[in-house]
């Protein structure tokens, strides 16, 4: 099973970078995450406390073929944010189906483990579980 077109992309991308490159990239990513829009709240979202910083996200599957991602992390979670920008320049917008086949595990082709740490990986792995989870709650 492979990951949708758009997070593919990011994948190869990390994937043609070395050390001190992909953290410039994860940290470029931090910098693209969007801001919640003025209707949504952060007290209204679902916290992932397995993150180890604060992070918040809301799954609108209102729309099984256009799924729209939020999330939300201090500025000074640099890595969080990279993590939640990814998943979300990779699936928002894409089907419900689409999103539910992406493989669990797919942030390891990122090739982060050597200058990430895995309690923060997990924090990557939570996010796209709890995003599956509100998806499979939706229907």
């Amino acid at each position: 099973m492979t990951p949708p077109p758009p997070l593919q992309e990011i994948i190869d991308d990390f994937q043609a970078m070395q050390g001190e490159e992909k953290i410039q990239l994860l940290l470029e990513f931090s910098r693209e995450l969007p801001e919640l829009p003025a209707e949504l709240e952060e007290a209204a979202m679902e916290p992932v406390p397995e993150c180890q910083s604060p992070l918040f996200l809301a799954v609108d599957a209102s729309r099984r073929d256009h799924v729209v991602l939020h999330f939300s992390a201090p500025p000074e979670a640099p890595t969080t944010r990279g993590f939640a920008s990814i998943l979300h320049q990779g699936l928002n917008g894409l089907s419900a189906d689409e999103i539910l086949a992406v493989p669990d595990d797919f942030y390891l082709n990122l090739g982060l483990e050597s200058i990430v740490s895995p309690l923060r990986l997990r924090g990557m792995s939570a996010m796209l579980t709890r995003v599956k989870r509100r998806l499979q709650q939706a229907t």
